[in-house]
């Protein structure tokens, strides 16, 4: 049992996992940072972000409830922000590097299908014959 868990740990999408999750929370005050400081003073110069009223009111039979509709907005747009931020920062130039990098290397020539091959020997069965 624990010898079939000390393989499931140590296979490495598992040890990649855990790496990019922990580069993922490092990366997200980054994101976080250039969005509050950049994106958001931008946004406010060019409108105002002034939503603060947006939403409505829940009467539930204990107390008055407020659904937000203003932070939901945020939270998507600052999601697409930051989707588009790591793409076209990081995903991006890194799918080029690795273009690159592959630029110079040949494929593999395919293998032949197993219909070909058998054709082919067919051929030289058919070949070998004719030459007798």
């Amino acid at each position: 049992m624990l010898k079939g868990f000390r393989e499931f740990i140590m296979r490495g999408n598992v040890i990649d996992l855990a790496v990019a999750v922990v580069i993922g929370a490092a990366f997200a005050a980054i994101v976080d940072t250039v969005v509050s400081s950049i994106i958001t003073p931008v946004l406010n110069a060019a409108g105002g972000a002034n939503v603060d009223g947006l939403g409505f009111h829940l009467i539930s039979g204990r107390a008055d409830t407020f659904v937000d509709l203003a932070a939901i907005i945020n939270a998507i747009i600052v999601f697409l922000i930051t989707a588009a931020v790591v793409y076209f920062i990081f995903v991006l130039p890194m799918n080029k590097y690795q273009e690159r990098r592959k630029h110079g290397q040949e494929p593999e020539p395919e293998a032949p299908a197993e219909d070909v091959l058998l054709l082919q020997e067919i051929r030289d069965l058919l070949r070998a014959q004719s030459t007798r």
